[in-house]
């Protein structure tokens, strides 16, 4: 009877060793290439095993791992400018200017992204085993970042390719979806148009709540056409979720990706479309085509000092690409 029972408890425990190793067999590598510090956040879906944190600071340059349980859900984007408050008390409240999780401490501690905020989000080991994941503009934009398969099921290829917004669009993008700091020149974050105006059609809500009425608008194509893999509206699935087969899949998430990080995730291939789209912009609902002529002469002179420069800063960036 003992040796059954320790049999029983060697298999029981065996088990329990290789749920362990499956749960720790997926990770992360977060990665801050910008030249600032960024504060990663972090939130796990409902129902969903927690992670081991909901938000750090990464200073330039710095990595940080981490594994990831099986079958984890939910979303990871990066805060900018954050910063303590001081309390006649001595206690402080920590709170960033984008992407502010509201919890006042640098842990998210639950709390979610405060639009604009550009989301990598993920869904593991979801239906037939797979992993699915994307890159959303959805709730705006506040920092370039690139999601990279890495891995066997990488190696496989088809839809297991990197994605993400590799543009820097807070300069270009048009004045009524930009926000701005006092702590800071320039745009620091970029509205998507259901944030900024709240109508039905562009939050793809009430009569707009389906594919078939609510389409992309010229202010979603902004960020469409910079950034061609990563979503620019509620219904933008066809172009903008990914899968790679389940397995032990390291996700390397770069904030400001590098010439380097991209080409090591190989790049603009696979996928079906480019990682970004250095040809075409939009500038205040209008379409700017580089090179053409006829795009040109329909933009006012008064803001063509302004396109030049977003559309030269873009096609330098694709260049590199």
């Amino acid at each position: 009877m003992a040796r059954a029972h320790l049999a029983l408890v060697s298999f029981v425990a065996a088990l329990a060793a290789a749920s362990i190793i499956g749960a720790a067999s997926k990770s992360f590598t977060v990665t801050n290439n910008c030249e600032h510090t960024v504060w990663p956040g972090i939130l796990s879906s409902a129902g969903s095993a927690a992670m081991d944190t909901t938000g750090f600071a990464l200073a330039p340059g710095e990595s940080r791992a981490m594994s990831v349980p099986s079958g984890w859900s939910g979303r990871l984007w990066g805060r900018t400018l954050c910063s303590t408050s001081t309390s006649a008390d001595g206690t402080g409240r920590f709170a960033c200017v984008t992407g502010d999780c509201g919890s006042g401490r640098q842990d998210c501690a639950g709390g979610g992204a405060a639009p604009p905020a550009t989301l990598a989000e993920f869904t593991m080991d979801g239906s037939g085993g797979m992993d699915f994941y994307d890159v959303s503009l959805v709730d705006g934009y506040n920092l370039p970042m690139l999601v990279a398969p890495q891995g066997s099921a990488a190696a496989a290829g088809g839809s297991c390719v990197p994605t993400g917004c590799m543009v820097d669009l807070n300069g270009a993008c048009p004045a009524d979806l930009r926000v701005a700091s006092t702590t800071t020149t320039g745009g620091v974050a970029c509205k998507s148009a259901c944030e900024a105006f709240g109508s039905a059609q562009y939050c793809c809500n009430g009569e707009y709540g389906n594919p078939s009425t609510c389409k992309p608008s010229a202010y979603s194509q902004f960020f469409k056409n910079a950034c061609p893999r990563a979503y620019s509206y509620a219904y933008d699935d066809a172009t903008s979720t990914f899968t790679c087969a389940g397995g032990d899949t390291t996700y390397a998430i770069t904030f400001c990706p590098s010439t380097t990080s991209v080409k090591a995730a190989g790049g603009a291939q696979g996928g079906g479309l480019p990682l970004m789209n250095a040809t075409m912009i939009y500038l205040g609902g209008d379409q700017v085509v580089v090179g053409s002529a006829t795009a040109a002469a329909r933009v006012p002179p008064s803001v063509l000092h302004e396109v030049l420069i977003a559309v030269v800063s873009l096609a330098l960036a694709g260049a590199l690409y």
